[in-house]
This record gives structure tokens, sequence and C-alpha cells, in this order.
């Protein structure tokens, strides 16, 4: 038995006939009849009987009836609640970011959430090979995820907000020869030692495309993932470095340049399961996050143009 049969059961025992139930719910008399032998199938006992040209209640029709009244009453309740927790303005709200995206945005996520009767924060990290950021969304509300221009797109399962599409530079230490350079070429770095990430993780392919453009492959003396480590490395003078120029945290010691003649850039999103966003609570945690990524990207004052890269460089 399902909703709609215990309903069209309730109506006949209070209107009286198949045609007003019918009229009442504004179907066919024959629908309301498939109905109510769809409901008998799964009862043991007679649910309507025949008095003369009427189709009436039984004892076990009635019984049953009453126990709809108090189905309806119980789903009535429980849709009355999915709705107070879908508009909840201050419901939790669960979010995962890989490491330099939660450094930059959890701070301003917090600051802007501070008030009451706004969203409840849950934050994590989660530092993934990319493939991996659509699955994170089994277990968050939002995960921050990043990607190269030329990586595969989002699979479709995923809803996906754009929040920065980011230069990548190349880092080195401040008194480095090639740091009194406006950019640098492929040429210029591809016989340096270099700092990478892990296989799998988003930035490698792009060492790859310098490789490919010198026609040589640089030696990677080191792999490290996370940025604030990278940049103590780079500044202790072991290598280059690929860096993010809004999200990584400045490090006096080490300056950042434009790499001309390679496109690189990352796309940082907000991956979610499109049904999250019916809540009230979510939507405004993602709006919060999109104010947040104009804020990151106003700081650098060549965002909006200045060449290849979106601007010059910049100095830790």
């Amino acid at each position: 038995m399902d909703e709609r049969q215990l309903r069209v059961l309730r109506e006949l025992g209070e209107l009286g006939s198949v045609t007003a139930v019918a009229e009442a719910l504004r179907v066919t008399p024959s629908a309301i009849s498939q109905q109510l032998r769809l409901l008998q199938r799964s009862i043991p006992v007679p649910l309507t009987e025949r008095e003369g040209r009427r189709l009436v209640l039984t004892q076990a029709g009635q019984a049953l009836a009453g126990a709809a009244i108090e189905v309806e009453t119980a789903l009535s309740r429980a849709r009355h609640t999915v709705d107070e927790f879908i508009d909840q303005p201050d419901g939790s709200v669960s979010v995962a970011a890989f490491h330099s995206a939660a450094a930059t945005f959890y701070p301003l996520l917090l600051r802007s959430l501070a008030a009451p009767g706004r969203p409840r924060l849950a934050l994590a990290d989660e530092d993934v090979a990319q493939d991996r950021f659509p699955q994170l969304t089994r277990d968050y509300d939002m995960v921050v995820a990043h990607r190269l221009d030329h990586a595969p797109p989002w699979p479709r399962t995923v809803a996906v907000t754009s929040l920065l599409h980011e230069p990548l530079d190349v880092a080195m230490p401040a008194d480095h020869p090639l740091a009194a350079r406006h950019t640098v070429t492929p040429e210029d770095v591809a016989d340096q030692p270099w700092i990478s990430v892990h296989e799998g993780f988003p930035l490698l392919a792009t060492i790859e495309a310098v490789a490919a453009a010198a026609g040589r492959r640089p030696a990677v003396v080191h792999r490290i993932n996370e940025f604030a480590v990278v940049a103590e490395v780079v500044a202790a003078g072991a290598g280059l470095a690929l860096m993010p120029r809004w999200t990584a945290r400045p490090h006096p010691a080490v300056v950042l340049r434009p790499l001309d003649g390679v496109h690189a850039r990352r796309h940082i999103d907000v991956l979610h399961r499109p049904e999250r966003t019916a809540r009230r609570a979510v939507r405004t945690v993602l709006a919060e996050l999109q104010r947040a990524a104009e804020a990151v990207r106003d700081r650098d004052p060549g965002a909006g143009g200045g060449g290849p890269d979106g601007g010059g460089g910049r100095a830790g």
C-alpha cells in the first residue's frame, strides 16, 4: 500500500462514492477504481462492498481508513520537518578543501559566518588526487577542488561552481639569478632542480608541459604537496617550484615569476551533489565562498589582464 491508495480509501469513506472521490481528487473514476484494486491486493480481507449501486467500506475498510488519517498526519508532520530543515538558516554545512584553498578560504568563511543565525561550518582538509575530488561529495556538502586547464572536466554527476582561475608561477629564492627577470621561459628553468607534487596530483602536468616546451625534462629532486613546506624548501635554495599566485601564503625569501610560453593556470571549483543546494544553509555558504573568491582575486591588481597569466610576478 502507499499514501495515494490510503487517501483514496479515506475519501471513499467520507464522500460515499467513487464519482465523488474522483471529483474531489480531480482524476477519473477509473483511476480511483484502479487505486482501490491495487490496495486490495495487499490486504487479505475485503475493504469495500456493494450496497445497491454504491461502493462502501467494509468494517476492515473503515478500520484502515481510520489508520489512513494517522498515516497522513504523520507524513504531513514529516514533510513539515523536512521543510524546516531545508529552510533552516543556521543549519550545519560540511566543507572540505585541499590545503592551500583551505588556508585561503576558511578564515574568510569563518569571519563572514560568525554572526548568530548563520550556518554552522564543519570544516575538513582533503589532499587527494584530482580524480578523487568528486567522490568526496558523498561525505561533504561542498568540496573545494582544483584541476588544470587541460585536465578532463569534472564528471556530470556533480554540480560545479567556479571560484578562481588562478595563475601558476615559478617560485624561486629572492636572490636567485632568475629573480631579476619579469617572466621566465621553459628554457630558463628546465635545467634547474625542481620541487614537484606527488604523482596524480594537479600541477604535475604543468611540469610536463615545461619539459615538452624546453625539449628536456627538469630534474625533480623533491616531491612535496603542501605549499607552505614547498616555500620553505625553495627559500633554502633546494630548487624551483610551481606555486599558485593567489592562494599560496607569501614567504619573505621567495619570489614568484610568471612562466612565459606555457599555459599555467588552475581552476578552483566547488563541487557538490545537486540536491545539497536545496538547503538554504548550503546556498548561503556557497554564496560566501564566491564572495571570498572575489576578495582573493581583487588582492592582485593585475588579475584582470596584463598578459597571458593575468598580471606581473609577485614578490614572496
